[in-house]
């Protein structure tokens, strides 16, 4: 039926209609008619038992209030208590009265306090629903008195929201998702081809619903009406430790003490630091703390305050303060890298950043100024990649600043470029015969293979090769775009004292992205004099 915190009787309620939902799938034969009959008189008297228990809620109000002095404020609430138990009586009265034609139209009852046509389904769907496609029979009006109640109900108490209690299928949970029962109203899927004595149960669940929202909203006005006597009947072991972290050879310190809370009363909390919020009477204060203009030993005194407010016995609120103190200490952060004191400009220089103060509170994320910064695999890994001289990486835990780094910015050393014959350097001192091919090579500086891998991969990608006769070119340059060059025409027009004169036109390299760049170099033309 409708939604909302559940007592355990109403659990109990729920319960006996859904027993009842499925028995109605059933064959009704003696025995199925008997547990209706049972669910019936169970649900009808639960129901006289929570309105007793709600009228003594409604004494004990009036009780309260004329102690405390009958405050206009109090007699304004008594007032609204009164209301809901008039307009439940209605409602309640209303349904009574369905009951009452419901069982007159279906021929009364024997004399041994059974129906006289318990069995019969259709006298039950004329009067409830109406005559085929009519929509005329009492439950349709019925829908909309209960669902008018539980909108007065809500109105009492911002607190208290009173669902719909009449439900047509697809607004069921149970329901709405079957296509043979979503399309069906209210009236139907509570009373179509229903027997009388199942009808009279269902009703009786209505009324159980109507009753439960009475004493809801009963009982919450109750707790508005004078004060709350304030018994301590909670006691707990608390520890208040100056520090969770005690380096070894220092000394440990806490309090131990006793704290006493009352379950009769909701404290109010509040703090300058943020929300609190309060678990059994207790306020857990939890904020993340700032840093500021640390002293020199890296601290900051800071303090907040906060506010516990319970309503005294006269009505009044008390307010009680506190104040405390506490230290927030400068966190250092750890930066490993293979180059700390430097980064490489337009390189992809990996950096690990590590806040051992916050231990498994540290979140990081990571800006720049004058670079791009790439978040990396793991946490605390950030890739940096420098477009200025000069960059300042700004580390922070759960989006709180904690502390920027200033890193200078270097440009990548050149590549040596490298001319080999074989696997062996071109000797350029000694000359020798022309080989039948050469290769050129760039060839990162050796630290920053170590430093900077990803970005150390270098490649000759235009060369020329010229055979020179004294003054004059016997094979002019010849342009190679790969590493090797084949020189079999050179080797076959080579004499004595002639010269071999290699020139590295271009040279790129390839980053930690995979893109391919220019990359600057300088070199003199290489001169290489065959010898016979």
């Amino acid at each position: 039926m409708a939604g909302g915190k559940m007592t355990p009787r109403q659990a109990m309620i729920n319960m006996m209609y859904l027993v009842l939902t499925a028995l109605l799938a059933l064959q009704v034969s003696n025995t199925v008619l008997e547990k209706f009959y049972y669910i019936d008189d169970s649900l009808r008297y639960a129901n006289s038992l929570a309105r007793d228990a709600t009228k003594k809620v409604l004494e004990g109000m009036k009780a309260q209030v004329e102690k405390e002095g009958n405050k206009p404020k109090d007699l304004a609430i008594i007032k609204q208590a009164e209301d809901a138990i008039n307009k439940t009586n209605e409602m309640m009265n209303y349904i009574e009265d369905i009951r009452k034609g419901l069982i007159e139209y279906t021929g009364g009852m024997k004399e041994n306090g059974r129906y006289a046509d318990e069995k019969n389904y259709d006298k039950s769907t004329t009067y409830l629903i109406g005559p085929e496609g009519s929509k005329s029979g009492k439950a349709y009006p019925l829908k909309e008195k209960l669902n008018a109640y539980a909108a007065q109900m809500s109105s009492y108490d911002k607190d208290v929201q009173i669902p719909k209690i009449a439900l047509d299928a697809k607004e069921m949970p149970r329901f709405k998702d079957d296509g043979n029962q979503n399309h069906k109203d209210f009236a139907l899927i509570n009373f179509e081809r229903t027997p009388l004595v199942a009808c009279l149960a269902i009703l009786s669940q209505f009324q159980s619903e109507v009753v439960r929202a009475e004493s809801e909203v009963v009982r919450k006005l109750s707790s508005k009406v004078g004060g709350v006597e304030i018994k301590f009947d909670r006691i707990n072991a608390m520890v208040s430790a100056e520090s969770k972290i005690v380096a070894a050879g220092t000394k440990y310190r806490a309090k131990m003490f006793l704290a006493a809370s009352a379950s009769n009363i909701s404290p109010q909390m509040s703090s300058t630091a943020g929300p609190v919020k309060v678990e059994d009477g207790i306020g857990i204060v939890e904020f993340t703390a700032q840093g500021g203009n640390y002293d020199k030993d890296g601290n900051l005194k800071k303090s907040w305050e906060g506010t516990i407010k319970i309503k005294k016995a006269d009505g009044e609120d008390t307010i009680f303060r506190v104040k405390e103190e506490y230290i927030v200490a400068k966190p250092v952060v750890d930066i490993q890298a293979a180059n700390v004191s430097a980064l490489y400009y337009q390189c992809g220089n990996e950096l690990k950043v590590n806040v051992p103060a916050l231990g498994a509170a540290y979140n990081p994320s990571f800006q720049a100024e004058g670079a791009e910064v790439i978040k990396g695999a793991n946490k605390g890994e950030v890739v940096v990649i420098p477009t200025a001289n000069k960059v300042v990486l700004k580390v922070f835990s759960d989006g709180n600043l904690i502390e920027p780094k200033e890193f200078k910015v270097k440009l990548l050393p050149e590549p040596k470029i490298e001319i080999l014959s074989g696997n062996k350097p071109l000797d350029t001192k000694n000359g020798g015969p022309c080989p039948p091919s050469i290769k050129a090579r760039a060839l990162a500086d050796p630290s920053i293979r170590e430093i900077i891998p990803k970005d150390a991969s270098y490649r000759v990608t235009e060369w020329t090769v010229a055979l020179a006769r004294g003054r004059r070119l016997i094979i002019p340059e010849r342009k190679f775009s790969g590493e090797e060059a084949n020189l079999n025409d050179f080797r076959a027009q080579a004499k004595e004292g002639d010269r071999l004169i290699i020139e590295i036109k271009q040279v790129k390299r390839r980053n930690f992205k995979g893109d391919i760049l220019d990359a600057k170099f300088s070199t003199d033309p290489i001169i290489y004099t065959i010898t016979q």
